[in-house]
């Protein structure tokens, strides 16, 4: 497979462009869904690094797998009670324009 072939400093410049993209989105973007897709971006950069450092150094344990599938679980977590944020910010505000957003109100 030509994925074996590729050496791990492309990995890390892919993860860094990722993150880079992912971070760029989160300071310029006032949408708040798209702030969450940007914390995803984010996100997957680090657990691209983590597999790609854990097939480049300890294929043979499972440690990177591991910690890659709990970042994953975490972000659905994220995903979840972000979408659940939005949806009632959006209902009580009629808007997802973060800037706008200026208090949150009991």
């Amino acid at each position: 497979m030509m994925l074996e072939n590729l050496p791990l400093p492309f990995f890390v410049l892919l993860s860094t462009v990722l993150f880079a993209i992912g971070l760029y989105g989160l300071i310029s973007r006032r949408n708040a869904i798209a702030v969450l897709m940007s914390i995803e971006i984010v996100m997957n950069a680090a657990n691209l690094n983590f597999v790609a450092f854990w097939r480049y150094l300890h294929p043979e344990s499972l440690e990177g797998v591991v910690f890659v599938l709990v970042t994953i679980t975490v972000a659905a977590a994220e995903v979840a009670v972000g979408m659940a944020v939005v949806l009632s910010i959006y209902r009580l505000l009629h808007t997802v324009n973060v800037d706008e957003v200026a208090q949150m109100r009991g």
